[in-house]
């Protein structure tokens, strides 16, 4: 498997490798969308501080440099952080997975799914054999996503650990295969 690349580049978006100088944007984007990001994501219903943040760039730099897992701020043509992407590469079986979360302020207009695009198109040029995306089965905006991007419902898990408070502890898995 190929080391993804730190920077893709896709119509109106760039997907950037994080970077410990985006700490006050990071943290400033995920408190204007608290209660957005809190229905759906356990890491912020709690609230969200700069340690979370500066946590969160340490645990990341060290998963890219380690091989693991892959995550990109998500970026407009002028520079400002929209949200954030990840790709997990590649488990046995040669298995990807992608997770995302976008700004309140700028959903709807297909910014995920560009993005989430570019993330499938890059793990299959690193060498995934196939891209899942998991989320809770209520969330149907992310299954959206996944349903633009050709993505098949797979299965249904329980999910391990914490949920979110709009979350129903059963996550739907889709799979798209290497074409």
């Amino acid at each position: 498997m190929e080391t993804p690349r730190e920077t893709l580049t896709g119509t109106g978006i760039e997907l950037v490798r994080w970077r410990p100088y985006r700490l006050d944007e990071l943290v400033a984007a995920v408190q204007e969308s608290q209660a957005h990001l809190g229905a759906w994501l356990p890491w912020a219903t709690g609230g969200y501080e700069r340690a979370d943040g500066a946590e969160f760039l340490t645990r990341v730099a060290g998963q890219w440099d380690a091989g693991g897992a892959y995550e990109y701020a998500l970026l407009a043509p002028d520079g400002t952080l929209l949200g954030s992407c990840g790709l997990v590469c590649c488990v046995p079986g040669g298995r990807a997975e992608i997770g995302y979360w976008l700004g309140l302020s700028h959903t709807g207009r297909g910014l995920m799914t560009s993005a989430a695009s570019l993330l499938v198109a890059e793990a299959f040029r690193a060498g995934a054999e196939y891209v899942e995306i998991r989320h809770d089965e209520r969330n149907t905006r992310s299954g959206a996503v996944a349903e633009r991007l050709g993505f098949t419902p797979d299965r249904q898990e329980r999910t391990d650990g914490p949920i979110a408070p709009s979350c129903s502890g059963i996550s739907l898995v889709w799979r798209k295969d290497r074409p």
